[in-house]
């Protein structure tokens, strides 16, 4: 780091030595190796790296509001917005926004809801650009597969993160409301770091790198040619799981978003949050109840979500592998959800342990899967004759439940399964030698191509012999 940059650091205390190179060089680059920038300068260098309504609130914060512009802000400042929402206290986030507001700090100030709501928006809009722009291996496992970020579903995203800043029905939003509601909601504290973050490293670390590498060749005497490749700044902490085992499958044909994916994600036990692995669709597998429950079971926790023929998207996690029982199984750590028309999870209670159940061919008992309620008053059940079935009106097996479809019983659209965090292993599976079968039973990613382009399995029904028998 140059002198200047140096000269920077020593007048923020704040900054601690690893943030020192990011800030100054950022600061060196928005105002041009000078002491200042001017508001122009900043709306232009980060302009494309974010949610337009942003960058005003940012501007606001910066240099004031309108009607009461400071022409220029200084380093100090420039230094207390990346602390303030990288790492800062709810205090200082909550400095932050009411600022970025124009609104007043003391205590007794209140906040109309929409302006609230507003500022989550243009921040979840903010970190969805921010995972398109860097393109990192999680945002890249799901649109090389046909997923996509719609803006719709980015805003449902937003309402459902500020929809208990306060209590509803009242439209204002006191500063204790705030900080309260701020203390509560770690997604939305992970979406404001990762945006700024990602907006002071914005060619700040290619800048460092290269002046390191310019003060190491001005040393040796090189001329600054052939040094390493910078690689471009990419935040690995995403709230993204990775998409596995869609490989073989071009032009998945996604009815859900990543929005809706990172809302799912960010309500599982942190264990089960980096990757999803491809079980079940019904736009690729077929509509046979057999085939969905044959797919899903015994591959640990899973994630189903149902599209009705209302146009309805919701569904449930489940922690425990499914097998058939008659008996419920599962535990309190399971979840319903909706993501249209609106995003909302329910979390379990302990009022009842029915979290979830799957029969098949009983005449006493429900043939279906289910998740949370009881027999014929479920809060999600798909019946073994497939294309039909149930949410109840209530459900006390989970917390705050609504009905997840448009109607109490309904017709099904779409269904796909994914199992998430890592696959068990069974006992007969450790030693992958002993392994034996036919590999039409395997490879059901291949058949299901197959289907898709209206090729026959005429030879589904031969299997390899085995030689001992």
């Amino acid at each position: 780091m140059g002198n200047s940059s140096t000269k920077l650091a020593e007048k923020c205390s704040l900054l601690n030595k690893n943030e020192v190179p990011v800030v100054a060089s950022s600061f060196k680059l928005v105002s041009k190796n000078s002491e200042r920038i001017k508001e122009d300068e900043l709306k232009k260098f980060w302009g494309t790296q974010m949610d337009p309504r942003l960058s005003q609130y940012i501007t606001n914060f910066l240099f004031g509001p309108l009607g009461n512009r400071n022409p220029v802000v200084e380093f100090q400042r420039f230094a207390e917005l990346y602390v303030y929402c990288v790492r800062g206290t709810v205090d200082e986030r909550i400095t932050v926004l009411m600022a970025s507001l124009g609104q007043s700090e003391q205590e007794t100030a209140e906040i109309a809801y929409p302006l609230i709501k507003e500022y989550v928006e243009a921040v979840v809009s903010s970190y969805m650009r921010a995972l398109r722009l860097e393109a990192g291996p999680q945002y890249k496992s799901w649109e090389a597969r046909g997923f996509r970020i719609v803006k719709d579903c980015v805003q449902k995203l937003a309402e459902s993160l500020a929809y208990d800043v306060v209590t509803q029905g009242t439209q204002k939003v006191t500063r204790i409301d705030a900080e309260r509601w701020l203390q509560k909601n770690p997604v939305f504290l992970r979406m404001l770091e990762h945006v700024f973050l990602h907006l002071y490293h914005y060619r700040a670390v290619k800048n460092t790198s290269e002046d390191k590498n310019r003060d190491r060749n001005d040393e040796s005497g090189g001329s600054g040619q052939g040094s390493g490749k910078i690689r471009p700044f990419c935040i690995e902490n995403s709230l993204l799981p990775t998409c596995e085992n869609i490989h073989y499958i071009p032009d998945y044909p996604a009815f859900i978003d990543i929005s809706q994916i990172l809302f799912i994600n960010s309500q599982l036990p942190a264990e089960y949050q980096s990757k999803w692995r491809f079980l079940f669709s019904s736009q690729i597998h077929g509509e046979s109840f057999s085939t969905f429950i044959g797919r899903i079971m015994d591959q640990g926790s899973t994630v189903i979500i149902v599209e009705d023929t209302n146009g309805y998207i919701f569904g449930g996690f489940a922690t425990e592998s499914w097998a058939l029982s008659p008996n419920f199984t599962g535990n309190d750590s399971s979840f319903l959800f909706t993501l249209r028309p609106r995003m909302r999870s329910f979390p379990g209670t302990t009022y009842n342990d029915h979290y979830q159940y799957l029969n098949l061919h009983q005449q006493t008992m429900p043939n279906g899967l289910g998740i949370g309620g009881q027999f014929e008053y479920w809060g999600l059940w798909l019946d073994s004759e497939y294309g039909i079935g149930e949410c109840s009106e209530s459900c006390t097996t989970y917390k705050n439940y609504i009905q997840l479809s448009a109607t109490k019983n309904f017709k099904i659209r779409n269904v796909e399964v994914w199992g998430v965090g890592d696959k068990p292993v069974k006992e007969d599976e450790e030693d992958e030698g002993q392994s034996s079968g036919s590999i039409l039973d395997k490879d059901m990613e291949s058949k299901a191509i197959l289907k898709i382009a209206g090729r026959d399995l005429h030879s589904d029904g031969y299997r390899e012999m085995n030689p001992h028998e």
